[in-house]
């Protein structure tokens, strides 16, 4: 390699990983870092029982860990209770527009439902899905193999129109880095870098994308529900979803 290929590479290599950061947690250490992340704990009574989507589980912070460098969610069965856990970062970590990267090893049983989102930061003012909702990662254990990407917009009434369904070989081994590229215009998701998804909306407008305004970060496993599946395996419990990192840098 010559002297000006050399010079070459090692600017590329400095300008795409100095990319300015927004947002970044390893999770190191052995707590959640608060000035982050705030937990949501109940089964969403009374206004929202079962989450809005006959979710089977109550969320509390008991299910939350963080050790060995990573966030550690774990859902568990007592009695005839699932219980699991979930963290957001609203109103302490809020952005817009960015690329958005997490790398996690999924709980995979059937039943389980781990999810990588985003909500409007207006949610509380304006309801959902006038909010708007960005949906990383979605992987449920019924339909093996398959990763789901969607975005939740008022003119879809809510519903997963605008979504992607891939079927991702060795998903349900190791660590994966999923990705969104959040701009003003449309929105790509990856998986292990390989681009699954480019949202463009038909009009650029709050109803066809809502996207033009601050959001919050959601993390969260899931049992049963509309989307889970009305089957658990009990047996494989306890099922965790592991996260590594959460970062997000400017496009």
């Amino acid at each position: 390699m010559n002297y000006k290929v050399s010079i070459f590479v090692i600017s590329v290599l400095f300008f795409t990983s100095c990319a300015p950061k927004i947002f970044q947690d390893n999770f190191d250490g052995d707590s959640l870092n608060m000035d982050y992340w705030s937990y949501e704990e109940g089964n969403g009574c009374p206004d929202l029982c079962g989450w809005g989507n006959n979710e089977l589980q109550t969320y509390n912070r008991d299910y939350v860990k963080v050790e060995d460098g990573n966030l550690v969610i774990t859902a568990v069965k007592k009695g005839d209770q699932y219980f699991s856990g979930k963290i957001n970062t609203k109103n302490k970590i809020e952005f817009q527009y960015g690329s958005i990267e997490v790398r996690a090893k999924l709980a995979t049983a059937k039943g389980f439902w781990p999810a990588l989102w985003m909500l409007g930061a207006d949610v509380n003012e304006v309801g959902w899905p006038a909010s708007g909702e960005i949906d990383i990662m979605e992987y449920v254990g019924k339909e093996p193999g398959k990763v789901f990407t969607s975005l939740h917009t008022p003119a879809s009434h809510g519903n997963t129109i605008n979504t992607k369904k891939t079927m991702i070989p060795g998903i349900e081994v190791g660590y994966h880095i999923f990705k969104a590229d959040w701009s003003k215009d449309n929105i790509k998701f990856y998986v292990d870098d390989a681009l699954l998804y480019t949202f463009v909306p038909e009009e650029y407008n709050d109803k066809h994308y809502p996207f033009r305004k601050p959001f919050y970060f959601l993390i969260n496993l899931a049992i049963g529900g509309n989307l889970g599946g009305a089957v658990v395996d009990d047996s494989a419990l306890p099922q965790k979803l592991y996260v590594d990192y959460i970062k997000v840098t400017k496009l």
